[in-house]
């Protein structure tokens, strides 16, 4: 397990927004098991600790969408790509998720990602 120290950036604050407190850049879609989910890197712009998101969401089913976000280190940053995005993920000593099927704006949790239920 990765050990990640948490500084008490806003970055750890569940209920920020990607669009205003990160640089975001597209890694690509993860297709297994139909899931189209977005992969991504993000940068905070206050500490620039590096994160990879992972948002998926089943369009036929209310209140599916889910993301998970966890600290990426520049040396890990290349060999993340959207297929082992999950196993990173699932390494990681703690990570954030929420959306609609959480009903959550964000959790640190730690351990498997639920990605391919669509209903709680």
């Amino acid at each position: 397990m990765k050990k990640i120290p948490r500084i008490g950036c806003v970055c750890e604050k569940p209920d920020l927004s990607a669009d205003t407190d990160f640089r975001s850049s597209e890694l690509g879609i993860h297709h297994t098991n139909g899931r189209y989910a977005k992969v991504s890197i993000l940068q905070c712009k206050l500490c620039q600790r590096i994160w990879i998101n992972y948002l998926v969401e089943y369009e036929h089913y209310s209140r599916s969408g889910r993301w998970y976000r966890g600290i990426v280190s520049k040396k890990e940053r290349p060999e993340i790509t959207p297929k082992n995005a999950i196993e990173f993920l699932e390494n990681l000593e703690w990570y954030l998720y929420g959306g609609s099927y959480f009903n959550s704006t964000g959790i640190f949790g730690q351990g498997k990602l639920n990605v391919d239920s669509y209903m709680l």
